[in-house]
């Protein structure tokens, strides 16, 4: 709709009162009658208005990425705005083929199903000298001028394809040490109706778990002990049997006559010993059960430096997870595993979630592998499921076969199992080679 292009007036519209108010009117005209009843004045406001995020792609090995051909991109990871997913097109060659490969083009793409979205984009490459002379091409500069812009469909972009003469940015400040960054924002408008409330309270976030944990903490009414590895565990049994169909078995199941007896003559508190985990294990266990989350990432993070997997906190505690029967907890250390992954930790943490049962943590390992096999392949841990997991080898393969297929089916030319000859990254980084 142009601007100022909103609806008329005439005998039939509604009387107005103050800021956009809409007062009803009753009866004619005159004093109400004592028995009448006004109603109260009500309101609502259309606001329009842009959710903003921002993604960072670093660029790293720019030279060898000359020469990929006119058209050909290289692709970010896929972050989110706006309930929409994007990515960053960068062509070392650029889009046009007119241009004879003279300019270096970036475009913004919709990269998840939508239909005529509207935004505003702002891409910058960053002036690495530190004197902050970054290069902006920004939409927003521009949105009074000629409003968002609309994507039709997925696939469709934002961008320059001449965004920056090639022979000029190679002897520029933002190249450095064969990297390029660039920082992309997107603004995605969003229109929502704001109406009068008679009355509103807001509620507090629920701290339910803060109060569990207090009664963890204090040990008040417990009545099981875990003894691990000689260290003392208070715990509740209503409370584990909530949480777990393995612990509610354990407490609640029938027992049989002798057990029953036996249990019936003693008023001690029950203690059970666990043998095959460690206390600070155990501990990050009890922590989930009682307050419905992980120990601090700094406790998970400490775990992590140089050593298997399936020896940090993380991987135990997934092991746990199985083990006690807690779907959440086997999610929520799927979720931080999956920030995790790296061409040289992939294969371990693809045969962690196996063994374990994590399978949206397997789903993710076996697409990086598939996209990163070149590198992957050259890694201990890839060695590790030849020996010990070779099923899982296969399905990687399996999975490589479907990428190839979905490739094929979008138009792209570069094979998946071409990646094998093409070299690769094995320092850790996640690679993505794309064209």
């Amino acid at each position: 709709m142009d601007e100022d292009d909103v609806g008329g007036g005439g005998d039939a519209s509604p009387q107005h009162a103050g800021d956009g108010a809409v007062v009803a009117e009753r009866g004619g005209p005159g004093a109400l009658a004592p028995r009448d009843v006004a109603s109260s004045p009500t309101s609502s406001r259309s606001v329009t208005e842009t959710v903003n995020g921002s993604h960072r792609f670093v660029i790293q090995g720019y030279s060898l990425a000359k020469g990929m051909g006119v058209g050909k991109h290289i692709a970010s990871e896929t972050f989110t705005v706006g309930g929409y997913q994007w990515a960053i097109y960068f062509y070392p060659d650029g889009k046009n083929p007119e241009d004879n490969s003279a300019y270096v083009s970036v475009f913004i793409a919709l990269a998840s199903e939508g239909t005529d979205v509207r935004a505003l984009f702002e891409l910058t490459l960053q002036d690495q000298s530190g004197r902050g002379k970054h290069k902006v091409h920004s939409h927003f500069d521009r949105s009074l001028e000629s409003g968002p812009y609309t994507l039709k469909y997925r696939g469709s972009m934002w961008g320059y394809k001449r965004f920056f003469r090639r022979t000029a940015l190679e002897t520029s400040d933002f190249l450095k040490d064969d990297c390029l960054k660039i920082n992309c924002t997107v603004g995605v408008v969003t229109s929502t109706m704001d109406y009068s409330r008679p009355h509103s309270l807001e509620v507090p976030d629920s701290d339910i778990g803060y109060h569990f944990g207090t009664l963890l903490d204090s040990q008040e009414g417990a009545d099981v002990i875990f003894s691990v590895a000689g260290q003392k565990f208070h715990a509740h049994k209503l409370v584990l049997a909530a949480r777990s169909s393995f612990f509610r078995s354990e407490f609640f199941d029938p027992e049989s006559d002798e057990e029953k007896n036996e249990s019936d003559t003693s008023d001690e508190i029950r203690e059970i010993v666990i043998d095959d985990m460690e206390p600070k294990v155990f501990e990050a266990v009890l922590h989930f059960m009682y307050r419905d989350n992980l120990v601090s990432d700094e406790e998970l993070s400490a775990s992590s430096s140089d050593c298997s997997i399936f020896d940090t906190l993380a991987g135990k505690l997934l092991a746990a997870a199985d083990k006690y029967e807690l779907p959440r907890l086997r999610v929520l250390c799927e979720s931080y595993l999956c920030k995790q992954i790296s061409v040289n930790s992939v294969a371990t943490t693809l045969a962690l979630a196996d063994q374990y049962h994590a399978m949206e943590l397997k789903s993710v390992c076996l697409k990086f592998a598939a996209e990163n096999l070149s590198a992957v392949i050259r890694t201990e841990g890839f060695s590790y499921l030849k020996d010990n997991c070779p099923s899982l080898q296969s399905e990687i393969l399996r999975t490589v076969a479907g990428c190839e297929e979905e490739c094929s089916s979008g138009g792209k030319s570069q094979s998946v199992w071409g990646q094998i000859s093409d070299g690769g990254d094995t320092s850790g980084r996640r690679v993505r080679p794309r064209v």
